[in-house]
């Protein structure tokens, strides 16, 4: 098994949000120490870098325990699929987001995002021709759907293939969760 270097403390110390006074407190390694040990000045011994390693896991744990309906967006900004491509980018301006749901009355059937409609710009389609384009004709698959008692760790494994994921309770879509979500906890 590797180990991983003592440079990666000061990574996963940012990853998680943790000032470096919050991991001396809860590890119990003076501040001065980490900081000597992220900026590479001292070589710490094997103890206190294994120390520091699994404190760190540790209060990583913290948001993996978070219910994943904390975190996701319950009033989801989604087109129907009959919807013009114009009033999707639209939305997508509007709201700053980069990519949302398409439904079909309430069910998914599809996804769209920026990403596809600059591909279609790319390909030579005018804004007159993609004005007169059906969202249904340009749509990617729609998001993966999880239940709302998913775990965090399976969350975020679905976001390693997908953008979003769609919440559902007894199969009724309920809410959102994107990439950007997530890295929010980070």
């Amino acid at each position: 098994m590797r180990f991983p270097p003592a440079s990666d403390i000061r990574k996963r110390r940012k990853m998680l949000d943790i000032t470096q006074s919050e991991l001396a407190e809860a590890s119990g390694v003076s501040q001065s120490t980490i900081t000597k040990v992220e900026q590479g000045k001292i070589s710490a011994s094997y103890n206190t870098v294994v120390k520091l390693f699994e404190t760190l896991e540790k209060m990583g744990e913290r948001n993996k325990e978070i219910p994943i309906m904390d975190i996701a967006t319950r009033d989801i900004v989604s087109v129907q699929e009959d919807s013009g491509v114009h009033e999707a980018l639209e939305i997508l301006k509007e709201t700053g987001f980069s990519q949302m749901p398409v439904f079909r009355g309430d069910s998914s059937v599809g996804s769209i995002s920026e990403k596809v409609i600059l591909k279609l710009m790319n390909s030579g389609k005018s804004m007159d021709q993609l004005s007169r384009m059906r969202v249904s004709d340009v749509m990617e698959d729609s998001f993966p759907t999880i239940s709302e008692n998913t775990s965090m760790e399976g969350l975020s494994s679905m976001l390693n293939t997908s953008n979003a994921v769609l919440i559902t309770r007894k199969g009724k879509i309920i809410g959102m969760i994107t990439r950007a979500d997530v890295l929010k906890l980070v």
